[in-house]
């Protein structure tokens, strides 16, 4: 699927906004959260990872993930934030996938300390889910060069959708840019192997913005002039 969703070779822009929505399910236990991470849709593993990107996060935190951030703030389990702190969603094929890691993080983490399965938070892990709302922007890239162009003027919202959700929505995992720039031919391959290597987890959406655009500027600036 391309991201226009469309034979042609046009790019759709879109922006999103994330909607947090609760799933009634609490955790005031290591054993509890074990538990309902095991059960949770894969919606709310999405959120508890990707949330706060959008600025939806129930917590700003200098960590990632919002599993990481109770463990180590509420629930005195400093050691085992810092582990769940370094997961990358990226590297995983899907949102399963991603689930059993924190899973077996965890579950190391109960069989190594007795002391683990009795602590008990100060404040409850509150799950929740995310709904992606997507607009139509309107507005269509024709060229590969008019990337150079647009990047460092997109909205967060167009970052998230394009270069991190996409990768739930396409089979080999890349993101709308990628994808695109393949319907071209092998002549924006070295292009396209630049953009995989930025990582969109460890940055902020606009830092993310900013390395795509200096990357896309650096290979396709002097065409888009």
């Amino acid at each position: 699927m391309s991201p226009n969703n469309s034979s042609d070779k046009t790019f759709a822009l879109k922006d999103c906004a994330l909607i947090a929505i609760a799933t009634g399910r609490k955790a005031y236990t290591l054993t509890e959260l074990r538990n309902h991470i095991r059960d949770v849709t894969a919606d709310s593993i999405y959120h508890h990872f990707w949330g706060g990107q959008l600025g939806v996060g129930f917590e700003e935190s200098e960590f990632n993930n919002d599993f990481a951030t109770w463990c180590r703030k509420h629930l005195s389990e400093p050691a085992l934030g810092e582990q769940l702190s370094v997961i990358d969603p990226v590297g995983h094929k899907n949102l399963e996938d991603l689930r059993l890691e924190i899973l077996d993080v965890i579950d190391e983490r109960l069989d190594q300390s007795d002391i683990s399965h009795f602590l008990r938070a100060t404040r409850p892990f509150e799950f929740l889910r995310s709904l992606l709302v997507i607009f139509d922007t309107g507005n269509k890239l024709v060229r590969p060069e008019d990337l150079a162009l647009v990047m460092p003027e997109l909205t967060t919202g167009s970052i998230f959708y394009h270069f991190i959700d996409a990768r739930r929505r396409l089979e080999d995992g890349s993101d709308d840019f990628r994808f695109w720039l393949g319907c071209f031919g092998d002549d924006y391959e070295q292009l396209r192997s630049r953009l995989a290597g930025i990582d969109p987890f460890f940055s902020s959406l606009r830092q993310i913005r900013d390395e795509l655009a200096e990357v896309c500027q650096e290979y396709l600036g002097r065409e888009a002039i």
